[in-house]
């Protein structure tokens, strides 16, 4: 973890430093791992960013960029940023909420944001 990113995680529960680890971990298992600490979040890039972690107090908040709005409960909040762009919300309180679904859900979002050859 980068200074950058640590300075994010400063108020945050170590639980929350956890869950980054794991999101972090289900990336690389298919994708080059990139992350860009910005001021109040960290982006994971492929060629563009396809997902935000924003670190708080008790849990990390999971923004994923897809083509369509995600259906699940899990959803906390979509945003329709373009005609075919949403930002879909999630809140992960511990590395098990790294699960299968999520991992399609992230894979996807990667798949969207590599620019084609």
């Amino acid at each position: 973890m980068t200074d950058a990113e640590a300075a994010l995680f400063e108020r945050a529960e170590h639980h929350v430093r956890e869950t980054y680890a794991a999101v972090l971990a289900a990336v690389s298992a298919f994708a080059p791992l990139a992350v860009e600490a910005k001021k109040t979040s960290i982006h994971i890039v492929a060629d563009s960013a396809f997902a935000g972690l924003h670190p708080q107090k008790s849990k990390l908040r999971l923004n994923i960029r897809a083509d369509c709005r995600i259906d699940s409960p899990r959803v906390r909040k979509v945003e329709q940023v373009s005609a075919r762009r949403f930002h879909n919300e999630f809140d992960l309180l511990s590395p098990d909420d790294i699960d299968d679904e999520l991992v399609t859900w992230l894979r996807d979002a990667y798949q969207l944001g590599i620019r084609p050859s």
